[in-house]
């Protein structure tokens, strides 16, 4: 986590029963009771990502807070390299503000485009990460997967309705955004329509 990235919400489950959700703060000391108890499973996830998230050992020294330099401030700006053919580059250094500025601006028309598109993977890939850590054995699990992907949201909530409640209506919360209605493919018949 960096000084720009906001602390994760957690939640981890016990088994198959959602035992605590919220910052590390408060979940990490539901996480390490449970263990301290003998729990035989305990799985702690990004809420929003659904990745697994590895809660620090209570003895591990916390990190201390970064100084503050002096000058201009961080804009979170991190240097890559990007590899192109020299055409592009020549096209990129004689668009306003430069390469970089030009990069920017098609990144963004970019994301302004396929903005849906990649919420809805983002979405599959988020329930798809949990489903599989925490319920891959369960009943339903494939079918309901195959569904995620084709966007059925009917056949995903008939394969995980008898699956436990908290993992069910987590699953569900991961999947609202991969069930959105494609807006664009409306739009484009709307306009079929006019014409």
């Amino acid at each position: 986590m960096t000084e720009t990235e906001p602390e994760p919400d957690l939640i981890a489950f016990e088994g198959l029963r959602r035992i605590a959700r919220g910052p590390l703060g408060e979940v990490g000391p539901v996480v390490q009771a449970a263990l301290d108890r003998g729990a035989a499973r305990v799985l702690v996830f990004d809420a929003r990502t659904g990745r697994a998230f590895d809660i620090p050992a209570p003895s591990a020294p916390a990190r201390p807070t970064p100084q503050r330099a002096r000058g201009r401030p961080r804009l979170g700006v991190t240097a890559r390299e990007v590899t192109l053919l020299p055409r592009h580059w020549e096209w990129l250094n004689r668009q306003p503000g430069g390469a970089s500025a030009a990069l920017r601006r098609l990144v963004e028309d970019a994301r302004r485009v396929s903005g849906e598109a990649d919420q809805v993977r983002e979405a599959q890939e988020a329930a798809y990460r949990f489903m599989s850590a925490i319920g891959g054995d369960l009943p339903g699990f494939e079918e309901a997967t195959r569904a995620l992907y084709r966007r059925d949201r009917s056949r995903f909530d008939s394969e995980t309705a008898a699956w436990p409640e908290d993992v069910r209506d987590h699953a569900q919360a991961l999947t609202a955004r991969a069930f959105w209605p494609d807006r664009r493919g409306a739009l484009e018949q709307h306009r079929e329509g006019e014409v």
